[in-house]
């Protein structure tokens, strides 16, 4: 095995350690070290892989908004604004049925934990940055005008929505994404 793949597979037995670990016990409860004794490591390797416990359960974010941002950057100039930002939603949260588990116990944990929240915001302002540097692409105007943000505040919070959705029912989080951006399309009417 290769010294990336390794490293790959130690990052992913320890978020899905720290993840357990949460859901067992209050996040607020449950310490780095326990969770590397749990994941089977030492302290100083999971401080290695991630800076807080909190970065544990966010996992690989940075390269969920690369991806976010490169499928964007793809769209076709034809397609609607909201249209755009739906399908790139989508695709970059197209997760196989086997990851969908972990994928619950991630999301549960980041929209319900107060302790989460405040890393959360920092973590959406990525998000946020990708969509209005593409709306404002499409509009022509400055990423931190009126209308890219305000896209960006609403896209995210339609996506945040159809995550909570998705774990309080038992359909498909593609289908709830698009219910989504579909119930707020009809809000943008210059976008279209």
């Amino acid at each position: 095995m290769s010294e990336a793949a390794a490293r790959e597979v130690t990052r992913a037995r320890i978020e899905a350690a720290a993840l357990e670990l949460f859901a067992e016990r209050d996040f607020d409860a449950v310490t780095a070290d326990e969770v590397a004794d749990a994941a089977g490591i030492s302290r100083r390797t999971f401080f290695r892989h991630f800076a807080t416990k909190a970065d544990a359960v966010w996992g690989d974010f940075h390269e969920h908004v690369v991806r976010l941002e490169k499928k964007l950057a793809a769209t076709d100039p034809e397609q609607p604004v909201l249209a755009s930002i739906c399908a790139a939603y989508v695709e970059v949260n197209d997760y196989a049925d086997a990851e969908l588990p972990l994928l619950r116990q991630r999301m549960r944990l980041i929209l319900s934990e107060p302790a989460l929240q405040a890393h959360s915001q920092v973590r959406y302002a990525d998000v946020d940055r990708v969509v209005a540097e593409h709306v404002a692409r499409r509009t022509g105007c400055r990423p931190d005008s009126l209308v890219p943000r305000l896209v960006a505040l609403a896209t995210r919070a339609a996506a945040t929505t159809a995550f909570e959705a998705w774990l309080a029912g038992d359909g498909s989080l593609a289908d709830d994404l698009h219910a989504a951006f579909d119930q707020l399309a009809g809000g943008f009417p210059t976008l279209r």
